[in-house]
């Protein structure tokens, strides 16, 4: 696949058990880099766990150095399902609900449990959405 369709991120394998291998990347904020960032609070790194189910078995143990890719449209996909839904349904649930009710705080409580009801089918569909995001593996270069 052209490096161009793809979104990679170093990463360090984990643990390897059954049919699944977790790797752990280092998730950067973009100021992580500035030259600035000691001065400045809104620097920030993070570990993150990626777990891998297409891989092949026996290659890779603990503290092998890999390199985690995924579909750049899955990418895109997934900021959609994250953020750009719950930001329409927590929007139009509160122009809808205020403009029924003229009361913020009724309003406020009709956004929660419409985001709420939405993160619930969301974790409903969680193995559906597990096989549609898949990651990739491969060795560094």
């Amino acid at each position: 696949m052209n490096k161009k369709n793809e979104i990679c991120h170093n990463g360090i394998v984990k643990s390897v058990a059954g049919n699944k291998i977790e790797v752990t990347i280092l998730a950067k904020s973009a100021c992580s880099a500035c030259h600035s960032k000691s001065m400045c609070s809104m620097s920030e790194m993070e570990e993150k766990i990626i777990e891998i189910y297409n891989f092949k078995q026996n290659k890779y143990k603990p503290g092998d150095k890999v390199e985690v890719t995924m579909n750049l449209s899955m990418g895109n996909k997934a900021v959609l399902l994250g953020y750009g839904i719950p930001f329409i349904i927590l929007m139009s649930s509160l122009i809808i609900a205020y403009h029924n009710t003229k009361n913020e705080a009724i309003s406020g409580i009709m956004v929660i449990l419409s985001l709420t009801l939405y993160f619930v089918i969301l974790a409903m569909f969680r193995k559906k959405l597990q096989n549609t995001f898949s990651f990739n593996i491969k060795e560094n270069q």
